[in-house]
């Protein structure tokens, strides 16, 4: 298990997270800090210039969950990761591949308010001499206030606005024992070859595409998932329909897009097939039943409001979809770029 205390810089989470380890039996300090500043080490001088800040590195979010799986094979657990997680597909895409592991992960957020976060950064700062520090940490006090309504929806609060190290600590082990901020999500096991996966595009009475925002990756995606062994993809489509939208389809959906998704490592690649699973009838559209565990939310989209949502990669694969589904005629695709199709089945 990892406990994952959460909260704005001068919180008091790596104080805390060190009074915990007296209260909880077997517990180790895992930073993912130290990762960072490992990376930093590294990586070209020139890939660092590129980010502001270390999380923006997918190989740091990566490490993390690894190194997570690897520590807990060597020490009986929990880790106790004191780490400020602010950007919620960061949090998505962490806690989702531990969750494939089977680590589970109890989520904790540290708070206070804003004048002591200030005098605590202050007070850091004056001590150690870290002006650049200082600065740092109160710009993204901003970032912190922003994602205040996602972090307190998701991690169980401790406020230590009034409290010590060890009060605090105290009040994180009363939450542990009492399984709060446990984060419910789905157990997607990695896949360790490459994989076939349907997509269904639902559409509403003004044409526009149905996304879904699932709890265990980045960015928002379409209904559907990876076709199982000895299933056939038109099923397996309409079954995972069923199981993350509680809907029936009638007809079986119709092919719109073949699309060769190459390996990139970690990923292993496959095949990704959408099909046009037609329009949802304004009644369907308000008996949606969303799997906490797998979707937090829904939209309908327009090409252009989804650009925004979604990944690059299912950016184009919607892009060539919608245009398949205004031909009529399927299209076949390498990495999001359609292969062998004449300028006219994929109108402007």
């Amino acid at each position: 298990m990892i406990v994952w205390l959460n909260g704005a810089f001068g919180a008091g989470k790596t104080t805390a997270a060190n009074e915990l380890l007296d209260l909880l039996p077997g517990s180790t300090l895992y930073d993912p800090e130290l990762i960072g500043a490992g990376l930093r080490h590294m990586l070209p001088k020139e890939r660092l210039g590129e980010v502001d800040d270390f999380q923006e590195l997918p190989s740091w979010r990566r490490l993390v969950v690894d190194t997570a799986a690897a520590l807990l094979n060597e020490v009986p657990g929990p880790l106790i990761a004191p780490m400020t997680l602010l950007r919620r597909e960061y949090r998505d895409e962490m806690f989702g591949a531990l969750a494939a592991r089977r680590i589970p992960v109890r989520h904790l957020l540290l708070h206070a308010e804003e004048p002591v976060l200030r005098c605590r950064i202050d007070q850091r700062a004056s001590a150690e001499g870290d002006e650049a520090g200082r600065a740092w940490c109160l710009r993204r006090l901003g970032q912190y206030t922003a994602a205040l309504p996602w972090l307190t929806d998701d991690a169980h609060t401790v406020d230590t606005s009034r409290l010590t190290p060890r009060r605090t600590a105290e009040r994180l082990a009363e939450a542990v024992e009492a399984g709060h901020g446990a984060v419910d999500i789905v157990q997607t096991p990695e896949p360790t070859a490459e994989t076939v996966a349907a997509g269904v595009l639902l559409f509403d009475e003004r044409d526009r595409v149905l996304l879904v925002d699932p709890t265990y990756k980045p960015g928002w995606e379409f209904p559907g998932g990876v076709v199982e062994p000895g299933e056939a993809p038109v099923p397996a489509g309409v079954r995972e329909v069923f199981e993350e939208l509680g809907l029936h389809l009638s007809t079986p959906p119709s092919l719109l897009v073949v699309d060769w998704e190459p390996p990139k490592p970690p990923g292993f690649g496959g095949l990704r097939l959408l099909f046009d699973g037609g329009r949802l009838a304004a009644g369907d559209a308000a008996a949606l039943l969303l799997p906490s565990a797998e979707l937090r939310g829904w939209c309908f989209a327009t090409e252009e409001e989804a650009a925004r949502l979604l990944p690059p990669v299912r950016r184009e694969r919607l892009r060539c979809a919608l245009r398949a589904r205004r031909s009529g005629l399927p299209l076949y695709l390498e990495a999001g770029v359609p292969v062998g199709a004449p300028d006219t089945v994929v109108p402007e």
